[in-house]
């Protein structure tokens, strides 16, 4: 192994996987259509959270979609 190669810890190596996705995504469609699709994402979040039934899976779609919308700024 190279010694110039940064080493991740190992509990924050979700985050940088989730990091990767999220970057793959923009580069893939675009910083508009990718703000776009996080807006649409957190609504549809917002509106399954609501239901209570679906709560499990709207509050990551809400947390994937502004992380999406955040990806797309910078």
């Amino acid at each position: 192994m190279s010694p110039d190669r940064r080493k991740t810890p190992i509990l924050l190596f979700p985050f940088v996987i989730l990091w990767g996705i999220f970057s793959f995504f923009v580069r893939l469609t675009g910083r508009l259509i990718a703000a776009i699709l996080g807006l649409l994402l957190v609504a549809l979040g917002l509106l399954l959270t609501l239901t209570l039934f679906a709560a499990p899976i709207g509050v990551p779609l809400i947390i994937f979609g502004v992380l999406l919308m955040i990806r797309s700024i910078f």
